[in-house]
């Protein structure tokens, strides 16, 4: 799948979407946590073109991912990158805002239509972390792992000023001091310095 990962960046950045996928060694990491817990239902909130998509998408030849994307155009181009590869049978896009899909998600999932989810990845907007992961816990069962991006934005998190003035560093520090009180999951938060740049992740284990 190495040639269909990179036509999924090229393509992307050729159709106009923003350089904002991540990066090849964070996309290996991700497949390999799938991996380590042999997920066989993913749940993706933020698609982009995909590529982190397909990372996920191939840990396993079992693999199916569902990924939400607000954005019709990203959508469309994902689409194309996922039938590129030949995984079409294997993920499901849905379009519209993840705060909205989560909800519809939730009621499938209680329903028994879909399985709770093994593996969730949150790559979105900040400002509505601690909503995305409280639906991903609710959607997932114990020993399921839970991978919240961008959560350190070069030390942004820290800045105790732009809690009160920036929405995605409020959200973000909302998100990580929930997340530490919440008895339902262990967690980590961690700082990565990448080809891209220095920012950070939280991974969580569901008990």
């Amino acid at each position: 799948y190495h040639a269909a990962i990179e036509h999924a960046l090229t393509n992307s950045l050729e159709k106009g979407l923003q350089d904002i996928s991540v990066a090849p060694s964070q996309g290996k990491f991700l497949q390999v946590q799938c991996q380590l817990i042999r997920a066989k239902h993913i749940l993706e909130v933020g698609t982009l073109g995909a590529y982190s998509t397909i990372w996920m998408a191939t840990a396993t030849p079992d693999t199916r991912v569902i990924s939400l994307e607000i954005d019709p155009k990203a959508a469309a181009i994902a689409r194309e990158n996922i039938a590129y590869a030949g995984l079409s049978d294997r993920v499901e896009i849905r379009e519209g805002a993840a705060i909205d899909l989560l909800p519809q998600i939730a009621d499938e999932v209680a329903s028994g239509a879909l399985p709770k989810f093994d593996f969730t990845f949150i790559d979105a907007d900040k400002d509505n972390a601690w909503p995305y992961f409280d639906y991903a816990v609710k959607l997932s069962h114990s020993g399921s792992a839970v991978y919240l991006d961008n959560m350190v934005r070069k030390g942004l998190l820290a800045a105790e000023d732009l809690v009160k003035t920036d929405k995605n560093v409020a959200g973000i520090r909302k998100a990580v001091e929930n997340i530490g009180n919440d008895k339902r999951v262990d967690g980590v938060l961690l700082q990565t310095v990448s080809e891209k740049n220095y920012d950070g992740f939280l991974l969580a284990v569901v008990i």
